[in-house]
């Protein structure tokens, strides 16, 4: 074995990020600081209408201004890119609007100038003339619709786990993802009781502070992107193939993330970026405001129906959810989201009968997408409010009526996975211990009631997907790892770092992380859905054992000591210091398909996240305002690589929970949206804030996983909404069952309560 000085083990350590000093001193690289040579800046034009015809458009108030270099429109697109349609799921989105638009708010054309103010002015000069269309904004309303927002649908065939997409007609039906387990109808006609009750989730915003933004420019026969995404390797080859290109033509450089939980996937502005750049032939830059980000991508509103069966003594028997997804106008990934978080529906109990239906819908909004939790956090909301509806109707310990139904090690999925290495019985009990849930709490103070809740969610990672790293050892006994993996504020750059030395067995501070370019990092699916530890860590491992058996067959064919350095190892072999060894590491999750008729699969996910919350409020009856003592968030982590890091993302997931919970809501009126602001759309502030934050990991080994790890970026955001749903039931006796938990909805809960129901305008 070849070793080199170095600490103890760095996996399961709290080592300070290696991205820190460069962002306190403002030398970090984000794209948003990118100036390229002679560029241009790219303002767009927006529909004002919800879904209409494009009758005609008029740019030559824009082109008359001066400064405008160029304004282009979807006929100049299909110049250069004949069927200019993207979409992971299906290709349905156009660069720029073709024919007609679907949302308020979708980009029609686009002024470039080299000042981005003139093109600003120039793009609010543009007329577009519209034959207004019948829309639809509810996704329950779409299923039944006479407006259709897409008139055909053609699957984009990218994803293994999508190959069974099929476009429809006539329809707003993006996908129906069906679960059948055992006889649902027969187990509620033998149920003590049966309960059933419906959910609303609200629209919101992901609010990156770093906005989104492309920049392109043309290089040789080629095309070079710099991109906020979370997906470097994704854009390339939809880029490529929208050109008829090879990938080796397209590349991809990132850098470090402000932010992105899910707005920056798959494609959104690359493509436009690459257009404008090969028609102009100079470098362009598009970069959206905080406001654009509103039209570009929004999380699932969701209506979720659960009725559920239950037993004189507790046990659960039987559910039935029903979810209806609003998509907005482009499907982006929703029918994923749809499938791969629906079968989720049911929640993390033992429950021998499961129906699930789950409906990926279009309607006449702004697209929605990936955001942080894949549309778990909308059904945790419905089935852990359910949960406790059902407990406290029984009289029921809400705590013990879920450690009596909690999955257990060994017992199956409603899917029918065997849950392995998914911890929910210790995270429950976890929660109850750092809750002190069985210790009274005192309830009231004048005007003020007090309440604690719980809730609990889990979460499939998403599979299949592969994740490949390179490890280039120099002679010195440095390394310079390779990977695509995205560092947007999650220390995945630090986690990799870690990953490597241990294997390597080199100093941390030896390893040396180039970020995303695909000219010289290789694939990764993407960094999304708690992915990379996992996954990236997993090729990282690999790549380091490959090139420590490399080493090792040098220092063998040389007849030299185990213990001889890297350095000297080089230098016997050379008799310089040259030369290098390049370890790849390439890995690939397992999977096995749905059944198309069950919605099973032996095999549904390489493993699980367990996230629970508990929550203490005061609530003044007076106002409705609801104020967080304590928030505590409980996590199974498996093997810990960053006990530091973990930390800040379970409170950070917890944190943007939080706002979704109380006081987030993209309000709309007719399509159109009135708050796309940080001046009206209100995301937490430092008075938002619980006065208590509390993170606790279980520590409970992933054996599939790297070093035992397994992802945890997304755990602490599932159970948020519910649990302080459960505490101001608790609190004033009110069940609230749309979200956001705002103070009037509070308040108008209470008087309702007291039979004195406000007025609803």
């Amino acid at each position: 074995m070849i070793e080199s000085k170095k600490p103890d083990a760095y996996v399961g350590t709290a080592v300070p990020r290696i991205e820190g000093h460069a962002k306190v001193t403002g030398a970090a690289e984000y794209v948003h600081n990118v100036r390229l040579p002679n560029m241009l800046h790219a303002k767009i034009h927006r529909s004002r209408v919800a879904h209409g015809r494009i009758v005609a458009i008029d740019t030559s108030a824009a082109r008359a201004l001066a400064g405008v270099h160029s304004v282009f429109t979807g006929e100049d697109v299909l110049r250069i890119i004949p069927d200019p349609y993207y979409g992971p799921a299906f290709h349905d989105q156009p660069i720029l609007a073709l024919g007609k638009v679907r949302h308020i708010g979708e980009p029609v054309a686009v002024v470039l100038a080299s000042d981005p103010h003139v093109a600003e002015e120039a793009a609010a000069l543009i007329e577009v003339e519209y034959e207004e269309l019948p829309a639809v904004f509810d996704e329950v309303e779409a299923l039944k619709s006479r407006a259709i927002v897409h008139d055909e649908l053609r699957p984009a065939g990218t994803f293994p786990d999508l190959k069974h997409l099929k476009g429809r007609k006539d329809t707003n039906l993006a996908l129906d993802f069906r679960l059948r387990r055992g006889d649902v109808e027969k187990a509620f006609a033998a149920s003590d009781h049966v309960f059933e009750h419906t959910f609303k989730v609200q629209p919101v915003m992901h609010t990156p502070l770093e906005p989104m933004l492309s920049l392109a420019e043309p290089d040789g026969d080629g095309i070079v992107i710099h991109s906020a995404t979370q997906m470097p390797s994704f854009v390339r080859i939809e880029i490529a193939r929208l050109l008829g290109w090879s990938e080796s033509q397209v590349r991809v450089k990132s850098g470090l993330l402000g932010g992105g939980f899910g707005a920056k996937v798959y494609i959104k502005l690359e493509a436009l970026a690459a257009a404008l750049a090969l028609l102009t032939r100079r470098a362009v830059r598009v970069a959206l405001t905080m406001e654009e980000q509103f039209y570009t991508i929004t999380n699932h509103a969701a209506t979720v129906r659960i009725k559920s069966g239950v037993q004189r003594d507790g046990r659960l028997t039987s559910r039935h959810c029903e979810i209806w997804w609003n998509g907005g106008a482009y499907a982006d990934i929703g029918p994923r989201i749809t499938q791969k978080s629906g079968f989720t529906a049911a929640g993390p109990y033992a429950i021998e009968h499961v129906h699930i239906d789950s409906y990926a819908i279009y309607t006449n909004l702004p697209p929605a997408g990936a955001m942080r939790g894949f549309g778990v956090p909308q059904l945790v909301w419905a089935y852990e409010s359910h949960t406790d509806m059902i407990a406290r109707a029984l009289a029921m310990d809400p705590l013990a009526f879920r450690q009596l139904n909690a999955l257990q090690e060994g017992q199956e999925h409603a899917t029918g996975t065997v849950m392995r290495d998914a911890a929910i019985p210790q995270v429950l009990a976890e929660l109850g211990e750092r809750m002190k849930w069985q210790q009274p709490l005192v309830r009231s103070e004048g005007t003020i009631r007090r309440g604690r809740g719980i809730a609990i969610g889990i979460k499939a990672s998403i599979s299949p997907t592969t994740s490949v790293a390179m490890l280039n050892v120099a002679a010195d006994g440095s390394a310079t790892l390779y990977c695509n993996t995205i560092d947007m504020g999650q220390g995945s750059d630090t986690a990799m770092s870690q990953i490597a030395a241990d294997t390597l067995k080199i100093p941390l501070q030896r390893i040396k992380v180039v970020r995303a370019d695909t000219a010289v990092t290789p694939y990764d699916m993407g960094t999304l859905g708690s992915r990379s530890t996992f996954h990236m860590g997993h090729a990282v491992r690999l790549a380091g054992e490959d090139a420590r058996a490399q080493l090792q067959a040098m220092a063998k064919a040389l007849e030299l000591p185990a213990d001889t350095s890297i350095g000297d190892l080089f230098r016997r072999k050379h008799g310089m210091s040259a030369g290098n060894v390049i370890g790849v590491g390439n890995y690939t999750s397992s999977y096995e398909p749905v059944d198309p008729a069950t919605g099973m699969s032996r095999n549904i996910t390489p493993y699980w996240m367990t996230g629970g919350t508990g929550v203490e409020v005061e609530v003044d009856t007076q106002t409705g305002h609801v104020r967080i003592n304590r928030l505590v968030s409980v996590a199974d982590a498996g093997k810990v690589i960053n006990p530091g890091i973990i930390a800040t993302q379970l409170s950070g997931a917890a944190i943007m929970a939080l706002g979704g919970a109380m006081t987030e809501e993209m309000q709309f009126s007719q399509g159109e949206l009135t708050n796309g602001s940080l001046a009206y759309y209100k995301i937490p502030g430092m008075h938002d804030i619980p006065r208590v934050i509390e993170n606790v990991i279980v520590e409970s080994a992933q054996q599939s996983g790297p070093f035992g790890a397994k992802g945890v970026g997304e755990s602490a955001s599932f159970a948020v909404s519910p649990a302080i749903a459960n505490a101001i039931e608790d609190a004033i006796g009110v069940r609230l069952t749309t979200l956001p938990l705002t103070p009037e909805t509070v308040f108008r809960a209470l008087r309702e309560a007291e039979g004195r129901p406000l007025a609803k305008d």
